[in-house]
């Protein structure tokens, strides 16, 4: 919250100590406005505070400088360290003042998967639950880079493209010539002694063979001691890559800075103080629109309980009513989807002639069928052995959440505050969370609620907001991998608009397509043997 009383800032530096790690401008607000690194902390945060450094400063440091009213400092191992932690916060708090690191550009990863038939070091800026093994981040992509090209040469490992090279991609490489990689493509190795060689590759980056800098330190003293400077230049630049690549790191996973560790219930219990909703919402729901293309516009909504994801609960939509990319639209129909097969499974629970009989609202009702259904559970009785009083099992029940959370600003928190009316539970507590400020948008508030970015229960909110995030567009990019899929058959000959969604809607995919035989194809109206036979060889051969 706003605090009325600005921190000696000059008391608090002297506390400061002179070791490298990052620093965190905040304004009275308590909002974080700037990240920067140091080397030395207590030194690069004394140039803020000295009244020489305001009236020299360009117009934008003076303005950062006149609007910092508090600051934090993080302690880290070394430079490198900073970098990264610096990087992953200002991702993070996207500060108004800092520019770098803003995008989605990652720092570089080195893969390496070794179920291939010849496995090759890669980089990379996104981990993937693949198999493979990631080593990284590393700061420095120029080391990093001259460290893996001396790593394949050190090791005679392949650096070309295909996934299994064979002699005609040995024809166009030279590397074999110049005694750069053992040439596996044409079986000078065995697979064994090749991937002995990618492992003592893999135990290099991670530190475990500094012999191999030994030598080449050795080697240098020796290219010098004979008068070769050039070579021993070029040895010299060779360790202080390799060095630096090597150089051990910490890996900064999650939100926060390190060391801070998530308290979910005093997060839920603050963020129920917070918006002033007389309770904890221990059950949380979050949308999000993922709209990269027209052709496909989906949703996701994610249910936190006890401020933890609830991933049984996850769910995803196709917008199936909307043209176009219309967010707030698009909004509106799953807000409507997901309440409208609450109340109507809730009905379908306790049965059409009791629903109908009740004058209660729609959202008390919920809530007394919630508490009967707590008390069933806590007897030790479920649904299914509850019955309806008639021998048939009750219809599971889903319970409403305590707080709904759209992903969005005013746009977005109003198309579903409408929805919720016109379903009866204009009282179910809904939010808007916007990206650009991290602002909480509450309906019948003009202005938004800026909750400290220090806050567990703003961290909370991130938590499921990047969590629906992820989840929209992860479903998102299955929908465009099965569309990319697909088109395949557009380029089949003989296959028309009609043909190809005959064929779609009898196996589903094209991938089930290419495991089916020629006669099973030709079961599908309109395509013959001949016609059915050339599909199966042109997916075969594409």
């Amino acid at each position: 919250m706003p605090s009325d009383a600005k921190p000696d800032l000059q008391k608090k530096l002297r506390e400061v100590p002179h070791k490298p790690g990052v620093y965190l401008h905040k304004d009275r607000l308590g909002s974080i406005i700037y990240v920067g690194k140091a080397r030395d902390l207590r030194k690069r945060l004394a140039h803020y505070f000295t009244p020489s450094r305001q009236r020299m400063a360009e117009h934008k440091t003076r303005a950062l400088i006149e609007s910092i009213w508090d600051f934090d400092h993080h302690e880290v191992r070394n430079e490198t360290e900073a970098l990264l932690l610096e990087g992953k916060l200002i991702k993070e708090y996207r500060p108004k003042y800092n520019i770098a690191f803003r995008d989605d550009k990652r720092f570089l990863l080195v893969k390496v998967h070794l179920a291939e038939p010849w496995p090759r070091f890669q980089l990379t800026r996104t981990k993937k639950e693949d198999g493979a093994r990631y080593f990284g981040p590393f700061a420095h992509s120029g080391a990093l880079r001259s460290t893996i090209s001396w790593l394949n040469r050190e090791f005679g490992l392949r650096s070309c493209r295909p996934l299994n090279p064979g002699e005609s991609d040995y024809r166009h490489c030279h590397n074999d010539v110049i005694k750069n990689c053992a040439a596996p493509c044409i079986g000078r190795v065995t697979r064994e002694d090749y991937l002995a060689r990618v492992e003592q590759g893999c135990s290099f980056l991670q530190g475990h063979s500094r012999d191999l800098v030994t030598s080449i330190e050795e080697e240098m003293r020796e290219a010098a001691a004979s008068l070769d400077f050039e070579r021993a230049a070029e040895l010299r630049d060779m360790i202080a890559n390799l060095q630096q690549t090597l150089k051990p790191t910490r890996q900064f996973r999650g939100r926060g800075v390190p060391g801070q560790a998530i308290d979910t219930e005093a997060d839920v219990a603050e963020l129920g103080e917070i918006l002033g909703l007389g309770g904890a919402p221990f059950v949380m729901e979050c949308f999000d629109i993922s709209n990269i293309s027209s052709n496909h516009i989906v949703a996701s909504m994610v249910r936190f309980r006890n401020g933890m994801p609830d991933n049984a609960n996850y769910r995803r939509y196709r917008i199936k009513t909307v043209s176009g990319q219309d967010d707030f639209a698009s909004m509106a129909e799953v807000i409507r989807r997901r309440y409208s097969r609450i109340l109507l499974e809730a009905r379908e629970h306790v049965g059409a002639e009791e629903a109908d009989a009740s004058q209660e609202d729609p959202l008390e009702a919920m809530r007394r069928i919630e508490a009967e259904e707590e008390a069933r559970a806590a007897g030790g009785v479920t649904p299914a052995a509850a019955g309806d009083g008639k021998g048939k099992a009750r219809t599971p029940f889903v319970r409403l959440p305590d707080l709904v959370i759209v992903d969005g600003g005013k746009g977005q928190l109003g198309m579903a505050v409408r929805e919720l009316r016109r379903l009866g539970l204009q009282d179910l507590p809904v939010i808007g969370l916007a990206k650009q400020r991290e602002e909480v948008f509450r309906p019948g508030e003009s202005d938004p609620l800026v909750i400290p970015h220090d806050r567990g229960a703003l961290k909370l909110l991130q938590r499921i907001r990047d969590e629906a995030h992820r989840f929209a567009n992860g479903y998102h990019q299955l929908l465009m991998k099965r569309r990319v899929e697909e088109s395949i058959l557009d380029d089949c000959p003989g296959i028309s608009r009609a043909r190809k969604e005959r064929l779609l809607e009898k196996f589903g995919s094209v991938s089930r397509m290419r495991k089916t035989t020629a006669e099973e194809i030709a079961s599908v109206a309109g395509i013959n043997e001949k016609l059915a036979g050339e599909i199966v060889h042109f997916l075969k051969t594409h």
